[in-house]
C-alpha cells in the first residue's frame, strides 16, 4: 500500500475521513476524498455504485461487501488530474 501514490494523502485526511465515516457508520457508506476540493463526502452505497460503470459496480459490490464483513470501509480518492482511486 505504501507505494501508492494516494496513501499519503489517505493517511494525512484519515481524521476527517474516519469522523465523517463516524457520523454516518450505521449506514455504512462509500467514502469519497475530493483532492482538488480538499473536502472528504459520504455517500449512500446504493446511490453512488448506481452511478458507476457495469464494470466498476461489480468492483465495487466486491469491494464493498468485503469490507463490511471484515469491519473496514471502502475509500474512493478523486483526482480529477489522474482519475479516481480506491483504496
Amino acid at each position: 500500500m505504501a507505494a501508492d501514490p494516494y496513501w499519503k494523502i489517505l493517511r494525512e485526511n484519515w481524521p476527517d475521513i474516519h469522523r465523517l465515516y463516524e457520523t454516518y457508520a450505521e449506514k455504512r457508506p462509500v467514502m469519497l476524498y475530493d483532492i482538488e476540493e480538499r473536502r472528504v463526502y459520504a455517500y449512500p452505497y446504493v446511490e453512488y455504485r448506481a452511478d458507476m460503470s457495469e464494470r466498476s459496480q461489480a468492483s465495487l459490490k466486491e469491494q464493498y461487501e468485503d469490507a463490511i464483513a471484515n469491519g473496514r470501509l471502502v475509500v474512493f480518492i478523486r483526482d480529477k488530474k489522474r482519475g479516481s482511486s480506491d483504496l
